[in-house]
C-alpha cells in the first residue's frame, strides 16, 4: 500500500488482524506500519497514540460485526428468514478469522472489556427479539437467545482450536453447510410440547 493512500480504516483494520493473530500484545504501531507500508508518521496523523488506536478498532469491530449484522437481517421481512439469516452470517465466513475468541480472551483490558460487554448485551436482546419474532414468549427467548449465543462463540472456538478435529466448523469444509444447517435447526426448532401442555406456535 503506497504512502499517503493510508487511511484510518486500514490502520484499524490491521489492528483487528494483528489482534486475532497475535492477541493485544500483537497490536504495535511499528509492526503494523511495516504491513502497511508506511512511516509512524501516518499512524500519528490519524491517532493521538495506541490506545487510541485500539478503541477505534474496537469501535470498527462493533459496528460491522454487529450494529451492520442487525441491520441487514432487519430488512428480511419473514422472521423464520431474519432467524436463519442471522445464524447464516453470524456462523458463515468470518471477515477476520479468530478475532472474537482473541477478544474475549483480553476482557482484562478495560477498553476490551467495555465493548465486549456492550457488545454481548446488543447481541443477546437482538437474539431475543428473534425468537420473539417466531412466536416464543419472553422467558423462552431469553433462554434460546443465551443458547444461541453460546454455540457461536462455541463454534467460532472449534475453528479456532479443533480444527482438524471439527472440520465441518470451518466454512471451506464439504460437510461444513449441513453441520451448519443442523446446528441452526436445532437452535430455532421449538422443543415437542408435553402432552396437553400449550405450544410456542
Amino acid at each position: 500500500m503506497a504512502k499517503g493512500r493510508v487511511t484510518k480504516d486500514d490502520w484499524t483494520m490491521a489492528a483487528l488482524r494483528a489482534l486475532a493473530r497475535g492477541g493485544l500484545s500483537a497490536v504495535a504501531v511499528d509492526v503494523l506500519a511495516r504491513e502497511l507500508a508506511v512511516s509512524r508518521g501516518s499512524f500519528y496523523w490519524h491517532f493521538e497514540n495506541r490506545e487510541a488506536l485500539l478503541v477505534a478498532a474496537l469501535e470498527a469491530w462493533e459496528r460491522h460485526a454487529t450494529a451492520e449484522v442487525i441491520t441487514t437481517v432487519r430488512e428480511e421481512g419473514d422472521p423464520w428468514t431474519r432467524a436463519r439469516t442471522l445464524f447464516a452470517v453470524a456462523l458463515g465466513t468470518e471477515e477476520i478469522a479468530g478475532l472474537e475468541p482473541a477478544l474475549v480472551a483480553h476482557t482484562a483490558h478495560p477498553a476490551v472489556a467495555e465493548v465486549v460487554a456492550r457488545v454481548t448485551r446488543t447481541r443477546l436482546d437482538f437474539l431475543a427479539e428473534i425468537f420473539g419474532g417466531l412466536g416464543f414468549g419472553p422467558q423462552e427467548s431469553r433462554h434460546r437467545a443465551l443458547a444461541g449465543y453460546a454455540a457461536y462463540l462455541g463454534w467460532l472456538e472449534l475453528r479456532r482450536t479443533a480444527a482438524d478435529t471439527a472440520p465441518e466448523a470451518l466454512p471451506e469444509s464439504p460437510g461444513a453447510q449441513a453441520a451448519l444447517d443442523h446446528l441452526i435447526g436445532m437452535i430455532l426448532t421449538p422443543p415437542p410440547a408435553p402432552q396437553g401442555a400449550p405450544r410456542y406456535f
